[in-house]
C-alpha cells in the first residue's frame, strides 16, 4: 500500500513539472548539433532490430528487415541490361594477371575496375575489396589494388596511401596472390569517378545534398553499385558464386558489412575499423557528427528502425569478422563493446557463435599486415 501512495506521489509530481512551460533556450544549435541532440538520440527506439521487432522468427525478420534497408536507400540508379564487360590492358603478376577492365555498373554509367585472376584453373573464390574514404578522393580502386598504366603521380599517391593505411600492403593484390579473383571498383567521387573540377573535400555535402534532392541519397548509390559489383563477379565464368566474399578497411569496413546485409550474393564478410553505435557517434566530439564524410555512409531514415550493428545482423548466420582498434579516435571502445554485444546476441540465436569474429586490437585506425593475415585464414575457412 505505502509502494503504491509513493509511486502515485512521484507521478503527480513529475505531472506538476512537466506542465510548467519550457523556458526559452538562447541557442538552437551548439557545435554542429541541434541543442536538443540528448532528447532525440534518447528517443530512438529501434523498433525494427532483431528482438524488437514484433516478428520473432530469425528468417521471416530478415526478409521485413532487409526491406526496410532497401526502401531506405532508394531512389538508386536503374540496373543495367548487361554488363558488357572489357578488358582494356592486362599485366602477368606473380601467380595472377591485373586486368583494367571496364563494365556497365547501372543503366545509366559505365566504370573502369582491376580484376585480378589467379593463373590456373578455376572456378575461384572471389573477394569484392571495397577502398576506403580517408578524405582522399584522387585515388579508390587503386589504394587496394597496385595500379599499372598509369601516370607517375597515381603511383605514388597509391604508394604513400598503402604505406599510411595497409602497412605497405595492397590488399587485393595480397589476396590474388593466395587464390582468390579479386574485384576494386571506384565508389562515387573516387578516382576515375571523380570531380571533373578535381577533389575538394566540401563537395562532398553538395553532392549528398543534390542526390537527397532528387529522391535519393549518396551512401545508398555506393551500397547499390556494391551490390551490383557482386553482382557482377557472380557473371564471371573464373568465380565460383558460391565463394564470394567482400573486405574493406574504414569507410571500405562500413561497405563491407552494409553489403553482406543486403545481398545473398556474399558468403563472408570481413570489416575492419567501422563499427560501433549512434549512441557513441552520435556526441558533440565525434568526428562522425561533423557531416561531409559522413553523407557517404548515411542511409536516410534508416536510424528510426535500426542502429548499425542491428543492421549488420542481417548478413546472419554467415561468417562475418570485425576488427576495431582500442586506439581508434574514431570508433570509441565502448561503442564497439555494445555493438559486438548486439552481434554477438544474434549469432547466438542462430546457433552460429563459430560463424562470427570480433576483436578490439591494441591499434589505431589501421589494417595492419597480421590483421591481413587473419582476415585470409578467416576468408580461407569460409570461402
Amino acid at each position: 500500500m505505502h509502494l503504491k501512495i509513493h509511486h502515485s506521489l512521484l507521478t503527480a509530481a513529475f505531472l506538476l513539472l512537466s506542465s510548467f512551460p519550457l523556458s526559452a533556450q538562447d541557442y538552437g544549435v551548439s557545435g554542429f548539433m541541434p541543442a536538443f541532440f540528448p532528447q532525440m538520440k534518447a528517443s530512438l527506439s529501434w523498433p525494427e532490430a532483431w528482438g524488437n521487432s514484433p516478428e520473432k522468427d530469425f528468417g521471416t525478420w530478415k526478409v521485413r528487415a532487409r526491406g526496410i534497408v532497401l526502401e531506405c536507400m532508394e531512389n538508386i540508379p536503374p540496373a543495367p541490361d548487361e554488363f558488357g564487360m572489357a578488358v582494356t590492358a592486362s599485366e602477368q603478376r606473380d601467380g595472377y594477371t591485373a586486368r583494367k577492365i571496364e563494365f556497365n555498373l547501372s543503366a545509366w554509367y559505365r566504370v573502369p575496375a582491376y580484376l585480378l585472376v589467379p593463373d590456373g584453373e578455376g572456378p575461384f573464390p572471389a573477394v569484392l575489396v571495397l577502398h576506403d574514404h580517408g578524405a582522399h578522393f584522387t585515388i579508390g580502386k587503386e589504394k587496394l589494388v597496385r595500379p599499372f598504366g598509369v601516370s607517375p603521380e597515381v603511383q605514388e599517391d597509391a604508394l604513400q596511401w598503402v604505406e599510411k593505411c595497409y602497412d605497405g600492403v595492397f590488399v587485393g593484390d595480397f589476396l590474388a596472390q593466395h587464390g582468390y579473383v579479386v574485384l576494386a571498383v571506384d565508389a562515387l567521387y573516387w578516382g576515375d569517378r571523380g570531380r571533373l573540377e578535381g577533389a575538394d573535400y566540401d563537395v562532398q555535402q553538395a553532392l549528398a545534398s543534390n542526390l537527397l534532392q532528387m529522391g535519393g541519397s549518396w551512401g545508398g548509390i555506393i551500397t547499390a553499385d556494391d551490390m551490383r559489383s557482386t553482382d557482377f563477379l557472380a557473371s564471371l565464368d573464373c568465380v565460383d558464386t558460391a565463394r564470394i566474399g567482400c573486405l574493406g578497411f574504414s569507410m571500405g569496413a562500413y561497405r563491407s558489412w552494409m553489403l553482406a546485409a543486403v545481398s545473398s550474393r556474399i558468403a563472408a564478410s570481413a570489416s575492419v575499423c567501422w563499427m560501433n553505435t549512434t549512441e557513441h557517434l552520435m556526441t558533440m566530439t565525434n568526428n562522425q557528427n561533423k557531416g561531409g564524410s559522413a553523407y557517404s555512409m548515411i542511409v536516410p531514415g534508416l536510424r528510426r528502425y535500426m542502429d548499425y550493428p542491428h543492421t549488420a545482423v542481417l548478413a546472419c548466420p554467415r561468417p562475418v569478422l570485425f576488427f576495431n582498434g582500442s586506439q581508434d579516435k574514431l570508433f570509441p571502445v565502448e561503442g564497439v563493446e555494445d555493438a559486438y554485444d548486439i552481434l554477438r546476441k544474434a549469432w547466438e540465436d542462430n546457433n552460429a557463435e563459430d560463424r562470427l569474429v570480433t576483436r578490439i586490437w591494441d591499434e589505431k585506425h589501421f589494417f595492419n599486415r597480421q590483421m591481413q593475415e587473419e582476415v585470409l585464414g578467416f576468408f580461407r575457412r569460409w570461402l
